[in-house]
């Protein structure tokens, strides 16, 4: 499904993306010294900097390092994909939209590399020692935001605009479904321990609110990257709409639920970081209970905000089947 997207009006349109207009160069190597094309290829560049220092010296010991090892890797692969995809000018043969494909990798590949940025030097790199180990992950650290900065452009650049035709996904609503799952991986890894919600039921509810609007949001997304809208039982509008009400309503929920349980002290929680006992001043490599608890809080309310920008946003959006 395509969208022109105006001041408060999508167009829907079953158009397909051969027959319009686009502002990729495809099918030739020109594809790679187009304004995009030079992008992707820092792109590129920059994740694979990144991971080729970290293994060079084996700098990605612990879930951390793995994490960041995981992003720089996974998206040097998607990046190198897609410059294939249009150099060769298989857009036609790929299996998923390319109006709503590229825009929303890129929007993941610059949470991954953002996320790496930050995690890797701050609960890592910080807690090695002198040498030639340390340098190559502060090495690793910098093309990790260069290629987060570059990811970042490409979103700013193919985001939807006033009167364009474009993809689902190229549209505030959909970079934030892009933001809202993202975010909820990252609750899953926090929360992914049974002792952290299994002390009281009302913290199962509150990861189930967490699984129920991730569910939901990666459904939209996978509907558009599939042009797959027209198959729902209600219009895709509709149901945009009953997404982001029931996801703010059970994320409301969830932000007054979670931190009561998890440091209320009348609730059994602990509300200091010194009550829980496997949490030293210093650790490396890990993530104490504690942390996790909190870090699940903070990113709660992160998405609840998220989702109420999404409701608003979907709220003045009118969409149009031509």
């Amino acid at each position: 499904m395509a969208v022109t997207v105006t001041r408060t009006t999508v167009t829907t349109t079953t158009t397909t993306s051969s027959s319009l207009g686009s502002p990729y160069v495809v099918g030739s190597p020109r594809a790679l010294t187009s304004k995009l094309g030079l992008l992707r290829l820092l792109q590129l560049v920059s994740t694979c900097v990144a991971f080729s220092l970290v293994a060079h010296v084996g700098a990605w010991d612990g879930v951390m390092g793995h994490w960041a090892m995981f992003a720089w890797c996974f998206c040097f692969a998607m990046t190198l994909v897609i410059l294939v995809v249009e150099v060769g000018g298989l857009q036609p043969r790929f299996p998923l939209s390319w109006r709503n494909f590229p825009i929303a990798y890129a929007c993941y590949a610059t949470l991954l590399c953002l996320s790496a940025s930050i995690i890797y030097p701050t609960t890592y790199v910080q807690f090695m020692g002198e040498g030639q180990r340390r340098d190559h992950a502060i090495a690793a650290t910098f093309f990790s935001c260069v290629a987060s900065v570059a990811y970042a452009v490409e979103v700013a650049w193919t985001r939807a605009r006033p009167g364009e035709v474009t993809g689902y996904m190229a549209t505030v609503p959909g970079l934030l479904k892009v933001f809202e799952t993202f975010v909820a991986c990252i609750i899953f890894a926090f929360a992914s321990d049974p002792p952290i919600y299994r002390r009281h039921s009302a913290l199962e509810w509150c990861l189930a609110v967490y699984c129920i609007c991730f569910i939901l949001s990666a459904v939209a997304i996978l509907l558009s990257l599939g042009d797959c809208t027209g198959q729902l039982p209600v219009s895709f509008p509709s149901f945009l709409t009953g997404l982001a009400v029931l996801a703010v309503a059970l994320y409301a929920s969830a932000l007054v639920l979670w931190p009561l349980y998890q440091f209320d002290d009348r609730k059994g929680g602990r509300p200091r970081r010194r009550d829980d006992s496997g949490c030293p001043r210093h650790h490396a490599f890990a993530v104490c209970d504690w942390d996790r608890r909190l870090t699940v809080a903070i990113l709660t309310a992160v998405n609840f905000l998220a989702y109420v920008a999404d409701l608003v946003y979907s709220a003045r959006l009118v969409f149009i089947r031509v």
